[in-house]
Order: C-alpha cells, then structure tokens, then sequence
C-alpha cells in the first residue's frame, strides 16, 4: 500500500474510512511505479484477435459488437495508490491504471460519493505522469446519483491517471470503489478513416443545413464496452426532460442503464476540420423507461439536463401511420463522427428484415441510400421524415458502402401504444395526454 505513515499520522480521521475499506479483500494488486513515482495497477493481457472473433458471433446473432473487453478489478483509495499531504488542509491521492496495447480506456465505479469540496479527475497520461492530449474529464459531488455508480467516456491511449483531491475533513465521506476497466480494442482511439466506410457524408459537407435535427444526436457507449447511437425527443410538456431513444438490441436495461455516457458534439463543425477523439462534451448514467420489442425501441432518461457546450436539441416527432415520402438518418457508424444517409426513394411499411409491405408494419423499409449508408453503430438512430421529424429509429438491414441494400427502422407509430407505461412511448412523450400525431422540436434557451 502506498500510503505515506508520517501523512496518516497526521489525519486521524482517516483510520475510520481505512477500517471498512479494509474489510473487502483486492482482487488486485499495484505493481511499480511511473516515471514520476506513481503506483500503477497493472490489467491482464487482452488478446484482439479473439475479442474480435467474438464480435463476428454476436453480430450474427443480432447483438451489437463491442469495442472494449472488460477487466474486473477491485480498487479503493485505502488500500492503492498514493497519499500526498496538500495545502490548506486538503489531501490529494493518485494511481495510474495501464492496460499495454489498449487503443482506449474507460473505468466503471461501482461505488461513488464525494464529500463537499472533493474533485475526481481522469485523464488519459503518459508512463511520466503527463496529460496525453486529451481535456481530464472532471467529477464532484454534483456527478452522485441515486445508483451510486460512476462511468466514464472513453480516453484514447492505454494509461489513465486516477487523481482525487479532496478535504482533509471530508475524507472519510468518500465512497470509491473502482470495479471494471474497459480496455478498447477497437473503435475509439482509432482514425475514423479505419472506423467507418469512404461513402459516409459528414452534415457540414452538403449544401443543406440539418444542424438542428444534428444536435439531438449522441455517441453512446453502453457498459463501457458496446456503442450504438442515440437521440433525444421532446415530450408535450416542452420541459427539456431528458429522454433519449436508441435501438433496443443495444441492450440498455434497468440494471445496466446507469452505465450509459452520452457523447455529444463529436462531428466536423466545418468540412474542412479534422475530427478524430470523441468530443469531450459527455454525460453519464440514466434510468430505464421503457422498451417496445417489436419496433424494437428502448427510452432512457438521463440522469442529468445535458451540459450547456453540447447544445443539444430535442427533436420532433411524427406517430402518423402512413410512410414518409423522404427520409433522412443522422448517426454514428463505428464509433465513428457524426453522418448522415438520404433515404433512394420512398419507405414502405413492413416487419423487420421483410420486403412484403403490409399496413401497420412495426417498421420503415429503407430500399436504398441515395448518399451515405450506415453501419455498426449506427443502431438507435433516429429516422427523419420530409417535415424533419422522427418517424423511426435503426433496427438493423444489409446496407454499407458499394451496396444498395435495405435498411429496417421501428415505428415510432408502433411503439406508442402498449400494456404498460414500460412498454410504450405514449407516457412519456404525451405527459399531458394531448395525443398529438406530430410535435416540433424544442431548442433549449441557453442558460
């Protein structure tokens, strides 16, 4: 352990905090030290290759395919890392977490409560210490919720620098128990180039102007190992609930929702910009809502209003049931920027993965991209009809570069009605029971 002695012997009020830490056995152990003289907890070996053999099977099986491997680990301030003395009566512990050969890394707390005062900041780092070019993702006691857990956005590299600073009277307020460490393998930390397709139009390149439509759009990572996209709506109230909507084959259920970090803003602000690590613009955990199974439709509802730097907006809506003339997709392939796909033609009504039109179809056939396509990690984006409002949310299809295949959306129509609030959108979007066909979508004003 690298607690300095002379430095406990100073806050006794540390003894009650190190006492029930104690008390769980680790499951891992710091070994060595950086080049600054940090304490590292070293990870075991990822194998890629077998990660992505993996990945080959849950897709065929209809799952959504990982980026990361998740490594179990059980580490707290009482009994890893480094204590440091600081001034004005406050304490700062570090430790450094390196996992050799991960494109990315991102950590799962499984327990998180900071005292008043008390920051945790997570930056990817070089072996001496130093920020490795990427803005620190910052946390305090504003970032608690109800579950307890903290999970954080993905940092390219293979090294995270742990550091929490906090108030001497305040130390044995703190919860942080660290459980999981998402090595990545693929996806984030790589060139988009390699992620995603050559036939992929970013929206700042075409002549029409979607930002509005583009700013309810997110990049979600999901158990800190599977990334789909998603979107928020406006709901009748126009109150800037934050309810957000993806595909529900990405699996966000009640037990896992809190793990959801919504990355806003990663996208060309001009076409001419290079946009290679996710933005920096993130929020993380949720409640589960609801999940329609045919359409094949999951609602979250974010912990937290997003951050104002996303400028986020929440998207209209149409539950008509007729099919749009036109449509548009704005997503996120391959954990990839933000693209957009324009629908060859109009969509016909159909089942999932079927060409037989049928009226009440639970989905959109998308028959063809007349520009752009989509791709893993696509699933959960939102479908825009001609008036720009959602009419569907990706489900899965055959489309990708060099083909002009189809593409299956879940109705929105289809999903509005259902056996309980926990199945249907109606409850949440209709709060005022004004059951509207359409609505417009909402802008926040900025604060």
């Amino acid at each position: 352990m690298f607690v300095r002695r002379r430095f406990r012997a100073l806050i006794p009020a540390i003894a009650v905090a190190v006492t029930s830490w104690l008390s769980t056995p680790a499951l891992a152990q710091v070994d060595g030290l950086t080049a600054d003289g940090s304490p590292v907890l070293p990870l075991p070996p990822v194998d890629p290759h077998r990660q992505r053999l993996d990945d080959e099977h849950r897709v065929k099986t209809g799952g959504v395919s990982h980026y990361a491997a998740a490594l179990q680990v059980e580490a707290d301030p009482w009994r890893f890392g480094e204590w440091r003395p600081e001034a004005r009566n406050r304490a700062r512990w570090r430790l450094d977490v390196h996992s050799p050969g991960a494109r990315s890394l991102s950590l799962a707390f499984s327990h998180f409560a900071l005292p008043p005062g008390a920051t945790l900041t997570v930056h990817a780092a070089t072996p001496d210490g130093r920020t490795a070019g990427e803005v620190s993702a910052t946390f305090s006691r504003k970032d608690q919720d109800d579950h307890g857990q903290l999970w954080t956005p993905p940092m390219a590299g293979d090294r995270l620098r742990l550091e929490l600073d906090a108030p001497l009277a305040g130390l044995d307020a703190i919860k942080l128990r660290l459980t999981r460490v998402h090595h990545g393998y693929a996806g984030f930390g790589e060139p988009d180039a390699v992620k995603a397709g050559g036939c992929h139009l970013d929206p700042a390149c075409i002549d029409e102007v979607w930002e509005t439509e583009s700013s309810s759009v997110a990049l979600l990572s999901i158990e800190g190992v599977r990334y789909c996209t998603g979107f928020l709506l406006n709901n009748t109230a126009q109150d800037g609930a934050p309810f957000l909507v993806t595909a529900r084959h990405c699996g966000i259920t009640a037990r896992n929702a809190a793990s959801v970090v919504a990355m806003w803003r990663h996208e060309k602000d001009t076409c001419e910009a290079e946009v290679d690590a996710p933005s920096r613009t993130f929020q993380t955990g949720a409640g589960w809502r609801s999940g329609h199974r045919a359409a094949d439709i999951t609602l979250i509802e974010l912990d937290d209003p997003p951050p104002s730097a996303a400028g986020v907006v929440f998207a209209g809506w149409d539950r008509a049931e007729e099919a749009p003339r036109e449509a548009t997709a704005i997503h996120h392939p391959n954990t990839g920027r933000k693209r957009i796909s324009f629908a060859d033609g109009a969509l016909r009504l159909t089942r999932h993965l079927s060409d037989q039109e049928l009226d009440g179809g639970d989905h959109l056939r998308v028959a063809g991209w007349r520009q752009g396509t989509t791709e893993g990690g696509s699933s959960g984006a939102p479908l825009f009809n001609e008036d720009r409002r959602v009419v569907g949310v990706l489900h899965g299809g055959y489309a990708a570069c060099g083909n002009q295949k189809a593409d299956w959306f879940g109705r929105l129509a289809a999903a509005w009605h259902g056996p309980s609030p926990s199945h249907r959108l109606r409850d949440w979007l209709d709060p005022l029971d004004l059951q509207p066909l359409v609505l417009d979508a909402l802008a926040p004003t900025p604060e």
